[in-house]
């Protein structure tokens, strides 16, 4: 009669994180309990593993890799554990456990309460109780996604509110309420970004003179203004989960501000793409140095003036990526606008433009000639892209401009100073 193999136990005890798993017993009260139902029963421990681990997820646990590992190696071929479910909440270490009761490599799990081996019966039991344990995580997966989707539905943004907003329970409810300290100071940082076009360096300075914190009690980062003043949640609306492709929802709070007054700031910042406030530079991207081939970028000086104002300057240069010595010089923006009138004037009908940018064109061509008529102004017009060009280089906005230098699809570079088609 063969000899039934010795068992030897690995002591396994996990403990997660996660908010379902808070109430399971900590990792310590597991191996106490465990260590003490082994020297009951004379179960002969060869090793103790332990981690603090979600078990929801396949194959993510290293400390449980490496009992597998000691299974497989016939380190050890029995585990000793407080549950079935400190061992698999998924369908994926289930089958790597039950494959090695299969092989024969595991021939004894023993819990607090109860004992599994290769049995048919007991080995279905095994697998209805993992499996118990996935359904309540999907099951809870399912209802926190459900509630959270119900109450984006009522208006309700889930998480910490904006600053200018406070969260608030009340009778029952949670909801989220203006901020008596900030929102006021909120209204006016969009006033002065939209209306009055200020940076947001010269908000921060404002707001660091009002004495404007964030709930830690500190002066908020011009980042942090940025990313307040490209929130939709101020004018009433709401992403979540923030994606993509992730719903729209309407919120039940009181927005601080207008749609209008939120995208005449996203419009007076020139963003297109992107977060508010990013470095935008009209005619980055359509030119070339002449002297060296290389990109031209550029960048941006603020200077105080004496009224207390900020004025910002923009200035094109050579990367010098190719030529670290080149020698073009800088161009400030204004000086660029003025070349670049002159240099469509000269070459309008040599130059090609998108067809959304020729729509604009024709557009505003159609709309001058209607109002001359209407008034009855006698006025000779220029070529449409020439009468269009002036409007924008001479009046439009900083996302006009972006618009517009993004529209010429003929290359252009500039050597010793003056416009030239790219060579």
């Amino acid at each position: 009669m063969e000899s039934k193999p010795s068992l030897k136990y690995c002591l396994y005890a996990r403990k997660s994180s996660e908010s379902d798993e808070r109430q399971a017993m900590s990792i310590d009260s597991q191996l106490n309990e465990m260590r003490a139902l082994a020297e009951n029963e004379g179960l002969q421990i060869v090793c103790e593993l332990q981690e603090s681990h979600s078990a929801k997820d396949s194959g993510k646990r290293p400390v449980y890799n490496k009992l597998l590992k000691g299974l497989a190696s016939e380190e050890y071929n029995a585990v000793l554990t407080w549950a079935p479910d400190r061992l698999s909440r998924n369908a994926g270490d289930l089958g790597s456990v039950v494959d090695l009761m299969d092989q024969g490599k595991l021939l004894h799990i023993r819990t607090y309460s109860q004992t599994f081996t290769n049995n048919p019966n007991e080995k279905f039991l095994l697998m209805i109780l993992c499996s118990q344990a996935k359904l309540e995580n999907d099951n809870k997966s399912i209802n926190v996604k459900r509630g959270i989707r119900n109450k984006c539905e009522m208006g309700w943004r889930p998480g910490v509110a904006p600053l200018g907003y406070m969260n608030r329970a009340f009778a029952g409810v949670n909801d989220i309420i203006l901020d008596p300290d900030r929102s006021e100071l909120i209204i006016e940082a969009f006033q002065k970004a939209g209306y009055e076009r200020w940076s947001g360096r010269r908000i921060k300075a404002w707001l660091d003179e009002q004495g404007f914190t964030n709930r830690s009690g500190k002066p908020i980062s011009v980042s942090q203004i940025l990313v307040i003043l490209s929130t939709p949640f101020y004018y009433g609306k709401f992403q979540y989960p923030e994606a993509p492709d992730a719903p729209w929802y309407t919120g039940a709070h009181k927005p601080l501000i207008s749609k209008e007054l939120f995208d005449l700031v996203q419009e007076t910042r020139g963003v297109n793409k992107g977060v508010w406030g990013s470095k935008t530079f009209a005619f980055r991207g359509m030119l070339k140095c002449g002297q060296c081939d290389a990109d031209i970028t550029a960048q941006d000086k603020f200077k105080l003036l004496k009224s207390g104002d900020t004025k910002r300057f923009v200035y094109y240069n050579c990367t010098r990526r190719k030529d670290p010595d080149c020698k073009e010089k800088y161009v400030n923006e204004e000086k660029l606008c003025e070349l670049l009138q002159a240099f469509i004037e000269q070459h309008h009908q040599k130059m090609d433009i998108e067809e959304k940018l020729r729509a604009k064109v024709d557009k505003h061509f159609y709309v001058t000639k209607t109002l001359l008529n209407h008034y009855k102004i006698e006025r000779d017009l220029d070529n449409p892209f020439v009468e269009y060009s002036r409007y924008i280089l001479a009046s439009g906005t900083e996302g006009d401009r972006i618009r517009f230098a993004s529209g010429i699809k003929t290359k252009l570079q500039i050597r010793h100073g003056e416009l030239e088609f790219y060579a």
